[in-house]
């Protein structure tokens, strides 16, 4: 695995980032992997590529719903 040095980063955030991880149960080690693979996992290029794949699966599987109308009116005949 690498290892990444940030220097200078506000003393503010870093109590920030320490809290958040002690409310998580984490080292700040821990929290700091999480926060950056989260902000990768949502990032433009990769969020349009899902979506572009579950479009094209939904289009592959159509949902078929059933008549709402139908439903209703038969529950108000009970």
């Amino acid at each position: 695995m690498a290892t990444v040095l940030i220097r200078d980063i506000p003393e503010a955030l870093v109590s920030r980032l320490k809290r958040i991880a002690k409310r998580n149960k984490r080292s700040l080690q821990q929290e700091l992997r999480a926060a950056l693979e989260l902000r990768v996992s949502q990032s433009s290029p990769d969020l349009f590529q899902k979506v572009k794949d579950l479009r094209a699966d939904l289009r592959r599987k159509p949902i078929r719903f059933s008549d709402s109308a139908k439903i209703l009116r038969e529950d108000r005949r009970r």
